[in-house]
């Protein structure tokens, strides 16, 4: 199983923001949407970067409430580690617990095709594995 599955069944769409909205207005629109990053988009779809809720507290616990009239420019993780399509679910698990981010941008020939989750990674995970015991029960019931 690979990551298109993953946008097949949840779909392309993704949230994001400009690079000059401040967190404040990020952090609404965490909350709004009950999830845990954005991407950080610029006018023409490029993306820039990604903001999650452990950026915004761990940039609360140093700078305090000044956090919040930060923009996601001046927050947002750069360099970001990404999936393909073609990305497996074992691959994307490893690089997710490597690498210690919770969402993967998938990008391919520089555009964004959408973003995966730990959550959607582990579900799918969970997904095969349901599917490989039920194969090897109708196996074991066919012998």
């Amino acid at each position: 199983m690979t990551i298109a599955a993953i946008l097949k069944h949840k779909g392309a769409a993704v949230a994001s923001v400009t690079p000059s909205d401040t967190i404040a207005t990020l952090a609404h629109t965490l909350h709004e949407r009950r999830i845990g990053a954005v991407l950080v988009l610029d006018a023409a779809g490029t993306l820039l970067g990604i903001v999650s809720e452990r950026d915004i507290v761990a940039n609360l616990a140093r700078h305090g409430a000044a956090t919040l009239d930060l923009t996601a420019a001046q927050l947002m993780t750069t360099g970001l580690h990404t999936a393909t399509r073609a990305t497996t679910i074992p691959q994307a698990m490893a690089l997710m617990t490597e690498r210690r981010v919770r969402h993967l941008p998938v990008v391919e020939d520089g555009r964004l095709l959408g973003l995966v989750s730990i959550g959607d990674v582990v579900k799918a995970h969970a997904d095969l594995q349901a599917q490989e015991v039920d194969s090897l029960k109708a196996y074991v019931a066919g012998c």
